[in-house]
């Protein structure tokens, strides 16, 4: 379904602490490109967790997406934040972009080494205050590191959809986790507040492995803030785990259900599972 992005000077995701994202984000990429140093072509051509895509469709997929958070960021610094996602399909504008791509896993892998480098270098380079700009990701405008946190869920979800089909175990630091539930618990009930739902409500989050405690709330803006002792509606489980089914990458406990599906509709409207 076409994205129904906020835009101007009043983001949706409001993220209450942001610090290490830049890390983070960097760490990540650097790690799966390592990883993939070592796969043949076998491993390129295996099915991942993306339906109809093999693990060379997934990477060709992120490496653009390197390119997208690089040229948001720039056009945010220089006051001029795209608005490139209002026409943007999350299943058929990438599904289109890997269809037409005819590059080797080599020449995959190289062009995500050099993306990595180059958005690694935008990010290192950035101040608190340059990380407080507004730049451009799917829920609309936001401010930068909100969309470094985009960036490496996605890419974090991605690196877990093709390394275990493959048998492979991804590495799991503690930052990377905790920064993506977080934002992984904001984005759903973002994109449906751009597309105007007004299902509000708050729900707290709590995790293990690493401990992450939050709570999500959800009227015109979707905040991230410390836990709200007077919200009754909770959700618990190990932190990867909840990230998983957040993504839509495995079912919730039985006992979430109904606080999952508040949380989870908007991604399934956006990414055409919603019943």
């Amino acid at each position: 379904m076409q994205l129904t992005p906020r835009y101007g000077p009043d983001p949706i995701v409001v993220i209450d602490d942001v610090g290490g994202i830049v890390e983070a984000t960097v760490r990540q990429r650097k790690r799966l490109a390592a990883t993939l140093e070592g796969l043949d072509d076998a491993g390129w051509a295996h099915p991942s967790r993306c339906e109809g895509w093999s693990m060379r469709d997934v990477m060709v997929h992120l490496e653009s997406t390197n390119g997208f958070w690089a040229w948001s960021i720039q056009a945010g610094l220089a006051g001029d934040p795209t608005r490139f996602l209002a026409t943007f399909d999350p299943v058929a504008s990438p599904a289109d972009l890997v269809a037409g791509s005819s590059a080797t896993a080599a020449e995959v892998l190289a062009a995500f080494r050099a993306s990595n480098a180059a958005l690694a270098g935008l990010l290192g380079s950035l101040d608190a205050e340059q990380l407080a700009v507004q730049a451009e990701a799917p829920p609309g405008h936001q401010s930068v590191a909100a969309v470094a946190h985009h960036a490496l869920w996605d890419s974090w979800v991605h690196e877990r959809d093709i390394l275990l089909p493959l048998g492979i175990e991804p590495e799991v630091e503690d930052d990377e986790v905790a920064a993506c539930l977080r934002y992984a618990a904001a984005l759903g009930p973002a994109l449906g507040v751009g597309r105007g739902d007004a299902s509000g409500g708050s729900l707290t989050v709590r995790a293990t492995d690493p401990e992450v405690a939050f709570t999500v709330s959800a009227t015109d803006h979707v905040r991230i803030g410390p836990v709200d002792p007077g919200v009754d509606r909770v959700l618990e489980g190990d932190a990867v785990d909840l990230v998983e089914a957040i993504s839509l990458r495995q079912p919730f406990a039985p006992a979430h259900a109904e606080a999952a599906a508040w949380l989870v509709g908007g991604l399934e409207v956006a990414f055409d599972v919603a019943d």
